[in-house]
């Protein structure tokens, strides 16, 4: 368990990325018991304002020897317990840039505050009993999403829908293991265990358990996308494919071959899943020194992408090219993309009967794109992942500690059946009753927040 958090530090960070002569505002925030006494001391608000919280101040930030003038700024205040962290927080709203936020946080420093560690304002909201931690999990996940539905995924189990059930279960599974344990200590005063009642208690319980496991994989989705890769011999139309897909002049097309050398990559979001698409040199035999290295990373490329679409050219068909294409990558999932259908008719294209997906397509035409995003949402299973729970999608750390809930869960079950005596069904429900803690940090130990904080950017 983590010893209740007391700190004496002020903490501040810069809470706004800093972009070169392209921020327009500029964040500085401090948390902590000094954080108004370094505000009072920095910040000069003209006229009759007044200093309370939740109030917006307008002023001057000045060097409090020398009384240079540093900024033009607003000031925000945010006094516990009514807070991010629930300790006293200021905000200076600088001009963005380098330079200004930089120069406050530096003043900040020099009258007593510490550098903020990666995601410290979020542990500190966690460790003061504003936050659970699914929910500091989720803020990390909304900052770096990378699709609307990852976005939302985030702020469900920020408001709370993964950590409801899992306080549920957890309630319950102590629940049972009250009464198991009353009755190994009070046997003679207390009515017998109603058997019946706990096994239909655990049966649902398992069934919950599972339930959200089965946005794992969603989750998964979500948060690392899927890599896939356009391969093909030169002239086919990978990159007219690419186009397309993304809507842009992403990369170049020609006549000939061996105009794309390098690996192009593109972002995109299929079914509201992250998408890094990768067009990749022709594979060809080359004595060209440069288009020869476009051709290693082709290969390399499609041997690390989740998907390969195997591009071929209806006119031509399948080739003894196609054929060794193939069997280098016929290891990884794989699309067939029949292109320049317009010219040739699919149908008339031969292919090896080890490819289940074929999706026809006339890149130059736009024709044939919906259906490649539907074939590769069949191709990833998303059948499953929509009839789980849309709102919950746990990450990897919370799968792990789910599987291990469910199996102290089943061991419970197994003993039950085997007519164990009452002490062994206590020792895997409280292996259960652990796991399902660790979720929402009921159970945690310190080692396990930093590997989780140590993920957040510095300032959130």
């Amino acid at each position: 368990m983590v010893k209740e958090f007391v700190s004496s530090e002020t903490i501040a960070a810069i809470a706004t990325a800093v972009v070169p002569q392209q921020g327009s505002v500029g964040i500085v925030r401090l948390s902590g018991s000094e954080a108004l006494a370094i505000a009072r001391t920095l910040f000069q608000a003209p006229g009759d304002q007044v200093w309370e919280s939740h109030r917006i101040l307008y002023g001057y930030l000045r060097h409090p020897q020398t009384q240079q003038l540093v900024d033009e700024a607003l000031l925000l205040i945010m006094q516990a317990p009514r807070s991010y962290t629930r300790e006293d927080i200021v905000e200076f709203h600088c001009h963005g840039g380098i330079i200004p936020v930089q120069q406050v946080l530096q003043l900040c420093l020099e009258q007593g505050a510490r550098l903020a560690q990666p995601g410290e304002f979020t542990l500190r909201a966690f460790l003061n009993g504003r936050l659970d931690l699914t929910q500091a999990e989720s803020i990390a996940e909304l900052v770096g999403s990378r699709s609307p539905a990852a976005a939302q995924a985030a702020l469900a189990s920020l408001q709370g829908k993964l950590a409801a059930p899992i306080h549920q279960l957890r309630a319950i599974c102590l629940d049972i293991l009250a009464e198991i344990e009353a009755r190994i200590d009070f046997e003679e005063d207390l009515p017998p265990l109603d058997e019946g009642e706990v096994v239909a208690q655990m049966e649902q319980v398992v069934e919950q358990v599972t339930s959200i496991l089965a946005t794992a994989d969603r989750g998964q989705l979500l948060r690392t996308g899927l890599k896939v890769a356009i391969v093909g011999r030169p002239n086919v139309g990978k990159s007219s494919l690419l186009n397309a897909w993304s809507q842009s002049d992403r990369a170049i097309v020609t006549e000939l071959p061996g105009t794309t050398r390098d690996v192009v990559e593109s972002q995109l979001v299929v079914g509201g899943i992250p998408v890094q698409v990768l067009d990749t040199a022709g594979i060809r035999e080359t004595a060209d020194k440069v288009e020869k290295m476009g051709v290693e990373r082709s290969r390399s490329a499609a041997q690390t992408a989740d998907l390969v679409l195997l591009v071929i050219e209806a006119i031509t068909g399948w080739t003894a090219a196609e054929q060794e294409i193939y069997e280098q990558v016929q290891h990884r999932p794989l699309i067939l993309v029949i292109n320049k259908t317009d010219l040739t008719p699919a149908d008339t294209v031969s292919f090896p009967d080890t490819i289940n997906q074929i999706v026809p397509t006339a890149a130059a035409h736009n024709q044939g794109i919906n259906d490649l995003e539907t074939a590769i949402l069949e191709a990833v299973h998303t059948d499953n992942l929509q009839a789980a729970d849309l709102e919950l999608a746990i990450n990897q750390r919370q799968a792990a500690a789910l599987t291990r809930a469910k199996i102290s869960l089943e061991q419970v079950q197994q003993t039950i059946t085997q007519q164990l005596p009452l002490d062994f069904w206590t020792i895997d429900l409280r292996g259960a009753i652990q796991a399902l803690g660790e979720i929402t940090g009921e159970e945690v130990t310190e080692s396990i927040l930093d590997r989780i904080f140590s993920r957040f950017c510095i300032g959130k």
